[in-house]
């Protein structure tokens, strides 16, 4: 057997998300969506559903709703768009009628601004029994056009009508360039498959030449992947240090966690000054035995109820010097060996510390975390982003504008920021449209986006709704990793198990581990033609390559990484005789 030499060009090969599509393509466009632009631009697939989208004819299509009145406004530059004025209350507004089908997915955007300050403006819609199912925020301002995206999985069929809301009723609402489109569950399913293609996999060309240059025709390419690209994890708690069986159940599946509840303030410091972290140390010390990444959870909860018990009655100085002395302490124990902290937990829900310590106390913290760790990335962590358009506290316009707060605060320039969304959702119909419309938006930040807390409640259809989550955050361009807040139920995860008391897959097991399958490539084989060349489409992540041909026993194996980052090109492997 002759010794082979090698040479590797790792370059990819780019695919067309969409092409030769005839049905209107779900657009992932968030180059706009958090910018504030002078001119509107064109309405999302056309308009779809709704009549008039452009304006084109005036402003037929749209009727007044509620008290106000509505107005045509015409600028020089040829923009056209519907004004709702005289308002007394938050829903005047304009309004277009447009028949919903049960089980469809409706993708809805509009361009809009409001003629005084800056105001939160929901899209909702109205059913015609009087419901108002809140469907997207933005935050828009006076002089410039903000792009509004919503989402919605209709539970019903019957008619709605599209408002748009504000509390500010003393400011005019104006929009144009409107559209609504809708999906089937097929369509949208289709669409996430191509994503997914796109964003990640990688088609990898290898190309087989002898020493002289020359094609080497029928070598025989075996491609073994031994690791995932993609941070796909689970949560783990303190039984996996006393449970072989849980230690073989996570460590078989999973190769990224966050801990529960053994690094947060009322598990390492129960009493003032009686620091203990020893679960938490002998947690990390079996994960890096298994080489298992962790996010740190959490350095501060920003919860009143959450705080240990002693914090919560200490003065505004006492409060101050235990909380620098709790980052400090957290973060410097383990810096460097983790991937990412959750600085700030629930930091939009709540402000325990902000009003005590002043506005600026999340800001300080995510300062002095990242001194004290600054190669980690430094995530906000949040509950209901993603998983119910009707909170009005921790919507995609206010997660951004707490971002900027916290990257405008003086020193902060430099922190890498992550944006965390727990999605602990319901188990009847995710709103998966609304979910697709919030990633969009946080996702035109720049900033990695990690689903840190997946899990669905109890119910009849828990197993079949958290696939449809899976998919819709692994299939966004945006979404850097997946964390599910489960586990098996003898570890004590209750709520949605993956294996039970015996470690055998329950339903929702079953979809993960059917996942894990899914996403990864395996091992395959491919021959190279007339012209040395063969070619795989992979999955992101570390492979294993033997490169063997018959005819002249050359046998190589060498190490080849997948990423997205990898420029465009082939795998040159060379045979030297």
């Amino acid at each position: 057997m002759k010794r082979v030499a090698e040479t590797c060009i790792l370059m990819l090969l780019c695919i067309l998300l969409y092409s030769g599509n005839t049905v209107h393509a779900l657009v992932y466009d968030y180059s706009a969506t958090t910018k504030c632009l002078e001119e509107p631009q064109i309405a999302h697939y056309e308009g779809g559903l709704i009549v008039n989208p452009e304006f084109n004819h005036r402003i037929e299509g749209q009727t007044v709703f509620g008290q106000g009145a509505i107005r045509e406004v015409t600028r020089k530059e040829g923009n056209v768009f519907t004004v709702a004025h005289s308002r007394t209350r938050s829903l005047d507004s304009f309004s277009q009628k447009v028949q919903l089908e049960k089980g469809m997915f409706y993708s809805f955007s509009a361009w809009v601004q409001i003629s005084e300050g800056s105001e939160t403006l929901t899209a909702v819609f109205k059913t015609s029994d009087g419901k108002l199912i809140p469907a997207g925020k933005v935050l828009a301002k006076d002089g410039c056009w903000s792009l509004l995206k919503a989402g919605l999985v209709a539970n019903f069929t019957g008619l709605a009508e599209i408002l748009l809301q504000s509390k500010n009723t003393r400011a005019e609402i104006w929009a144009t360039r409107i559209s609504l489109q809708t999906f089937t569950k097929e369509q949208w399913r289709s669409h996430q498959e191509k994503s997914i293609n796109k964003v990640r996999k990688r088609k990898v060309k290898f190309w087989l030449t002898n020493a002289n240059k020359t094609a080497l025709e029928g070598a025989t390419v075996s491609i073994k992947q031994i690791k995932s690209g993609f941070p796909f994890g689970c949560g783990m708690n303190h039984n996996i240090l006393t449970s072989t069986d849980y230690q073989n159940w996570f460590a078989s599946r999973f190769k990224f966690t966050t801990f529960t509840n053994e690094m947060k303030w009322y598990s390492t410091e129960k009493k003032q000054g009686e620091e203990n972290y020893t679960i938490a140390d002998a947690m990390v010390n079996f994960a890096k035995q298994n080489g298992i990444s962790i996010r740190g959870h959490n350095i501060i909860w920003d919860n009143p109820i959450q705080q240990p018990r002693w914090v919560k009655v200490l003065s505004r100085k006492e409060l101050r010097k235990a909380a620098v002395k709790r980052i400090n302490s957290l973060t410097s124990r383990y810096a460097g060996q983790l991937i990412a902290w959750d600085v700030m937990n629930e930091n939009l829900h709540f402000s325990f510390y902000e009003d005590k310590l002043g506005k600026n106390a999340s800001a300080e913290f995510y300062r002095r975390a990242h001194q004290l760790d600054p190669n980690t990335t430094m995530f906000l962590n949040e509950y209901n982003t993603i998983e119910f358009a009707g909170d009005k506290k921790a919507n995609a316009a206010n997660y951004k504008k707490k971002i900027d707060e916290i990257m405008l605060y003086p020193g902060n320039e430099d922190i890498s920021l992550g944006i965390g969304l727990q999605g602990h959702f319901h188990s009847d119909q995710p709103n998966i449209a609304y979910m697709r419309s919030t990633l969009d938006i946080l996702g035109s930040i720049g900033l990695p986006i990690w689903l840190t807390e997946i899990c669905v409640d109890n119910g009849p259809n828990k197993s079949k709704a958290l696939e449809e989550i899976l998919r819709e955050g692994y299939s966004h361009p945006a979404v850097k990793g997946i964390i599910m807040f489960t586990g098996p139920e003898r570890a004590g995860f209750k709520v949605m198990p993956l294996a039970d008391k015996d470690f055998k897959n329950t339903p929702a097991g079953d979809v993960v581990d059917k996942l894990l399958d899914e996403w990864k490539s395996g091992t395959l084989k491919t021959t190279t033609d007339e012209g040395g060349f063969s070619e795989a489409s992979l999955f992101h992540g570390d492979y294993n390559v033997t490169v063997k041909h018959s005819v002249t026993n050359a046998l190589i194996s060498f190490s080849l990484k997948v990423t997205e980052d990898l420029p465009r090109g082939k795998v040159h492997v060379q045979i030297d005789a």
